[in-house]
């Protein structure tokens, strides 16, 4: 079945019958929150509430999809779900999807304190793994898209922000033993690996690893994106509280989850039908 999430004559009956859920659907990617700031703020705020909704009457676990992007401009290294959340300004639409998705989280938090939903909030940090699309500006299947076409792979400004990227496999078992973990309602939780990679060295190793001849192009943001356009220098996860509930711990390594985005792309033909990525 394919709907939207925000139609409740769908949503209703289906969480009605399931035992917990998982709200995944969101208005993701950068190039996204730049083009279309108002479908990404109503889009995901208005899911979630609409999730929350029909979940009030059944009383169903729902673990809501939050993102590292919250964490904003941040410093404190690495980042703590207790933590201050520090955001650019509302000049800059760029922090509209961090935004969204801040209030997404209170509403999970506000609908269980306030109406019993037993619902929870987990952050992620850079999700890959076969797939994922670079289409809205995921990184990894962007770079691996040029690569494997012999084209050179565009990074946006210096190169030198670092970020986490942590394969799906290792999400899903989170969050298949969060669902079942009682007392987790209410709570934050983090999802990443704590192994740290530049952009720049993330490309480098995509080259290494595909066998491509490709160069890198360096791209200002205000050319990528929008003038004026912000980005987090460094986002690197502290993963102790999710490690210590569940008892689980990343278990794919980049290289590794590289290979296998890698091996599912030219499988499915990808490389040639995202030439215009």
């Amino acid at each position: 079945m394919k709907a939207c999430v925000t139609d409740r004559a769908v949503l209703d009956p289906l969480i009605e019958s399931c035992d917990a859920v998982f709200h995944l659907a969101a208005t993701v990617g950068v190039y996204n929150i730049v083009r279309s700031p108002v479908e990404t703020i109503a889009n995901n705020i208005n899911g979630t509430e609409c999730v929350l909704e029909a979940a009030t009457p059944v009383k169903r676990k729902v673990i809501i999809a939050s993102t590292s992007e919250v964490y904003g401009k941040g410093t404190r290294s690495p980042f703590g779900e207790d933590d201050d959340l520090l955001l650019g300004p509302t000049s800059k639409s760029r922090w509209s999807y961090a935004a969204s998705k801040i209030i997404d989280e209170f509403l999970a938090l506000a609908y269980w304190h306030e109406r019993g939903v037993p619902a929870l909030a987990t952050r992620f940090f850079n999700t890959i793994g076969p797939r994922q699309s670079g289409r809205y500006g995921m990184v990894v299947p962007r770079f691996l898209a040029h690569a494997l076409s012999g084209r050179n792979l565009p990074i946006h400004g210096s190169g030198e922000q670092s970020r986490s990227f942590t394969y799906v496999g290792d999400v899903v078992e989170w969050l298949c033993r969060l669902v079942e973990i009682p007392g987790t309602e209410g709570r934050i939780f983090n999802l990443g690996n704590p192994s740290e990679i530049t952009i720049r060295g993330l490309a480098e190793r995509i080259i290494r690893l595909t066998g491509s001849s490709s160069g890198i192009d360096f791209i200002p943001y205000e050319q990528a994106y929008e003038p004026g356009f912000e980005d987090i220098e460094r986002r690197l996860p502290d993963i102790s509280r999710i490690v210590a509930l569940t008892g689980y711990s990343p278990r794919v390594a980049l290289d590794e989850a590289i290979e296998r985005t890698r091996d599912w792309m030219l499988a499915n033909g990808l490389p040639a039908k995202e030439q215009a990525l």
